[in-house]
């Protein structure tokens, strides 16, 4: 887990040479040797007998519960401090704080409430363990409210131990690794149980595809400790971490720098950042700008490590913690900074999904920090830290985490944003349904976006869209009369595609204006003809230089004067409409043609009534040879509402 590898205070190391193992594991722990630690505590616990020893059963479980936390084995903890609390640990309250961090850090929300609630019946006033217990339950919701971010493993750098802290540098990829080729030799850590840190990096080759990773060249890595890294902006100058393990004095993790010179990266320097010696100094991560330098810290603050920066332009006196909206009484680490204005960094004091969980953090105008998570998957119950992106203006690339390994080693993954993919399709057809040929599309949106295309031969188009933009659509081709839409794309973080559809009028045939309706025997339009009559309306305002007939037939049925003043007066009902909403009379004829011209079955027809032939006139002839239910069809196909264009050029001279 590398919250601890290249960021705790490396004690001295003692010879702890006693006869208790007790001691010797005592000694580790408070030298932050957890892994042996672990392993000396596991070897005493097993020895000590469940039903004679439970006392000591109870504190040796408590202990060992502490090193597979600090080692990010929190399924191992949380087992650990279940035996703690049933071999009887006085500090029950320590012990359930313990075993709640441990649950919400696996995922097991429920029961990790549960836990907080039973500690907190204990110690009310811990303000961090209600903000906890308020992470807990928000990780429920959060858990479920995935982001678009797509997540996976980085395979290919990834090795068997620990790798995490990727950086960009240019086009190449650094990042810190405990893989078994470190230069750490047979040296081990008694942290971890790992090799020593190194910093390696990995290039793409000419096609694109990441070659086999490699120790950074140079003087760089030692047989201590180096890694988590950034750059000048120039990627001359190499910012890392280094811990030193000194036998003489206590020592701990400082900031070094190093120069890219002759293809190579030069023997690190240390940074003086401040005279206290006693204070532990890491991650480092430069702004853009080239202006500051981001770290994490123990130095007195807010909590465990807080988040600081200082200036490389001039050093004295701009040292400054970055506050209580970004610290918190946990520990913040691993500071990246996307720009000047936007910070992400990981921390366990913010409500999160357990562990270290990724925030991003937005300087306000006022100078203040909007400080907000980056939500699932990018966030698991894991460790999630030392995020990396390709460019700023995009959201890819990569980051380290813990999840999904029980050792609690880290490892690479990737990630990325896909772009939204919202579009708005449909055809382009005339009155009868068939794709009209060379149709144009013209589709303006309010963000200024001014977009034309041409609909294919079967009438489909389809446009890329933005979400919450306000689009007006016109569809227009030679013989037909243009037609517009409007509508406004949804503001949802999803994909969408909308469907509009265009029906275009001939200007050389009549065309069928559908669902007109009148009450029976009458020409009185029915409420239920608005909506067409309203189209109607919109398409006369949309091609303002157009005169049109406004006819109307019926069937067969009564005498042919009764059918011809019948259906004059519903073609007038249709045109005075139309005057009330503002179009020029002059621009409408009313003619009633009764059922002197029947309908010629067209593709669109046959496709409803397959049953009459495309190009067959429904004539009183051909009717008359139908059974009484096809009769009944053809006579309702004639009763129909229909204009035509007459002419093109209405007040254009």
């Amino acid at each position: 887990m590398s919250r601890i590898v290249i960021l705790i205070v490396v004690s001295v190391i003692l010879s702890a040479c006693s006869a208790s193992k007790m001691e010797v594991a005592d000694g580790q722990l408070a030298r932050g040797e957890y892994y042996d630690a672990s392993r000396t505590y596991r070897k005493i616990y097993n020895k000590l007998s469940p039903r004679t020893r439970r006392s000591e059963r109870g504190e040796v479980a408590y202990k060992l519960a502490r090193c597979h936390s600090m080692l990010g084995q929190d399924a191992r903890a949380a087992t650990a401090y279940q035996n703690a609390l049933r071999y009887g640990y006085p500090d029950s309250a320590s012990v359930l704080l313990g075993l709640a961090r441990s649950q919400h850090s696996t995922g097991e929300y429920a029961k990790a409430v549960a836990t907080y609630e039973r500690y907190l019946a204990m110690n009310p006033a811990d303000r961090d363990a209600l903000r906890q217990l308020a992470g807990a339950r928000k990780a429920m919701e959060m858990k479920k409210a995935r982001s678009r971010y797509v997540v996976r493993e980085a395979k290919q750098f990834n090795t068997r131990r620990s790798d995490f802290s990727p950086m960009y540098n240019g086009d190449v990829l650094y990042y810190t690794t405990t893989n078994e080729k470190v230069k750490s030799g047979a040296s081990r850590s008694e942290i971890t149980g790992m090799k020593r840190c190194d910093i390696w990096m990995v290039r793409r080759n000419e096609h694109g595809a990441w070659q086999r990773p490699e120790p950074v060249d140079g003087e760089l890595n030692t047989e201590w400790d180096e890694g988590i890294c950034s750059f000048s902006p120039d990627g001359s100058t190499m910012y890392l971490t280094r811990a030193v393990r000194k036998p003489s004095a206590d020592s701990g993790t400082e900031i070094w720098t190093s120069r890219r010179s002759d293809a190579q990266w030069s023997a690190p320097v240390k940074l003086e950042i401040t005279a206290d010696t006693l204070s532990s100094y890491g991650h480092p991560a430069v702004s853009p700008s080239g202006e500051w330098l981001y770290f994490t810290s123990d130095m007195p603050g807010y909590g465990g490590k807080d988040l600081w920066r200082i200036s490389l332009i001039d050093r004295a006196g701009s040292l400054e913690n970055l506050g209580e909206a970004i610290n918190t009484p946990g520990d913040e680490m691993f500071p990246y900074m996307l720009t000047d204005s936007v910070l992400i960094f990981a921390s366990d004091g913010h409500p999160g999904l357990g562990g270290l969980d990724l925030f991003r953090a937005t300087l306000t105008p006022s100078g203040g920090w909007m400080v907000e998570n980056m939500g699932a998957p990018l966030n698991s119950e894991g460790d999630d830290f030392g995020i990396t992106y390709a460019t700023p203006g995009r959201e890819a690339g990569f980051f380290s985490s813990n999840r999904s390994d029980a050792r609690g080693y880290d490892h690479i993954y990737s990630f990325e944003l896909p772009d939204l993919r919202i579009l708005i399709s449909g055809w382009v057809l005339d009155k009868d349904e068939e794709p009209v040929p060379g149709a144009v599309i013209r589709i303006v949106g309010n963000d200024g976006s001014n977009q034309k295309t041409y609909a294919k031969p079967d009438g489909s188009f389809s446009f890329p869209l933005e979400r919450g933009v306000s689009y007006v659509m016109m569809a227009g081709a030679k013989g037909y009369l243009n037609a517009r839409q409007e509508f406004t794309s949804d503001t949802a973080e999803e994909d969408a595609e909308y469907g509009i559809d265009f029906m275009l009028a001939s200007i050389t045939k009549p065309n069928i204006l559908d669902n007109i309706f009148y009450d029976f025997d009458k020409a009185t339009l029915r409420p239920e003809s608005r909506e067409a009559l309203d189209g109607l309306v919109a398409m006369l305002r949309d091609n303002p230089n157009i005169t049109i007939e406004m006819a109307s037939h019926t069937d067969r049925k009564g005498t042919e004067e009764y059918n011809i003043a019948l259906s004059q007066r519903r073609a007038k009902s249709v045109v005075d409409y139309l005057i009330a909403a503002g179009i020029a009379p002059d621009r409408l004829q009313a003619r009633g043609y009764g059922e002197s011209r029947p309908k010629t079955v067209t593709k669109r027809v046959a496709r409803e009534f397959p049953q009459f032939p495309v190009g067959q006139v429904l004539d009183e002839a051909y009717i008359l040879t139908l059974t009484d239910e096809d009769r009944e069809i053809a006579d309702q196909i004639n009763r129909r509402t229909e204009f035509q264009v007459l002419s093109i050029d209405y007040e254009m001279y």
